[in-house]
């Protein structure tokens, strides 16, 4: 397979916390990959390494409301969802938590912050092939978090030609 230099691909996601109607509420953003897949045209992307920071909408540390326990969880998915898929579904390629808890009264940071990260890419030999034009980053956020939680993901790529029928084949289970 030919392949192409490293480059990044960056997306972010609100995924809610800070209102009752963003409590546990499924959110999810597009990433267009036409740019680089195109299955017909035997192009393919694999992500070597994906990257994931958490912070509120400003860019920063994310608060918890008083001495309460928070969580919120991340998936980048080949397929559209409309609620967190099991880390197991075929459709994710990325997936992850974080648990935060605060001892103290009153707002401010996690006393503690737990990170779980059940598959990336950089895990797996090879990283992952995707052959679909769209990715899908979703997450959700419990609440008592200060803040919205926002999901920040960097991923390194590559673009490999295949043959057509690996490429439609590939592009096919991804659907």
């Amino acid at each position: 397979m030919a392949r192409s230099d490293s480059f990044f691909i960056r997306a972010k996601l609100n995924a809610g916390g800070s209102t009752p109607t963003g409590f546990n509420t499924y959110f999810q953003e597009a990433i267009d990959l036409g740019a680089y897949v195109d299955a017909l045209g035997k192009s393919v992307l694999r992500i070597h390494n994906i990257a994931v920071s958490v912070t509120d909408v400003s860019g920063t540390s994310v608060e918890i409301t008083g001495a309460e326990e928070a969580a919120a969880q991340f998936v980048l998915c080949t397929q559209s969802q409309g609620s967190l898929p099991f880390p197991s579904d075929r459709a994710v390629i990325s997936s992850g938590s974080i648990l935060a808890s605060r001892t103290a009264t009153g707002n401010g940071l996690a006393a503690r912050n737990y990170e779980e990260f059940d598959n990336l890419p950089q895990l797996w030999t090879n990283g992952y092939l995707v052959a679909v034009d769209q990715i899908f980053l979703g997450g959700q956020a419990s609440e008592y978090w200060q803040g919205d939680v926002v999901f920040h993901v960097v991923m390194e790529c590559t673009v490999e030609t295949m043959t057509q029928a690996a490429a439609m084949a590939l592009a096919l289970s991804q659907q």
